[in-house]
């Protein structure tokens, strides 16, 4: 549920974010920038660690190529 937050700053960074985001567009703005300055939750972490698992791309299967590739030019 959103908070409203009263908050302050610099007037240029204000006379930016209006003359480039739409009005309705700011709150939303902040929030993202906000967001992607934070350390990712838990929660959010672990959801995308999940979903990662289950990318084919991330199975045994799609890693038997490289295999023969781990032990070539090393000396026996």
């Amino acid at each position: 549920m959103p908070v409203r937050l009263n908050i302050t700053i610099d007037e240029d960074v204000h006379d930016r974010l209006k003359r480039e985001l739409p009005a309705k567009g700011i709150s939303r703005f902040i929030n993202a920038a906000i967001r992607a300055q934070l350390h990712p939750s838990r929660k959010s972490l672990d959801e995308a660690y999940r979903a990662s698992a289950d990318e084919r791309s991330r199975t045994a299967e799609s890693h038997a190529d490289w295999n023969a590739t781990e032990i070539e030019g090393w000396p026996e």
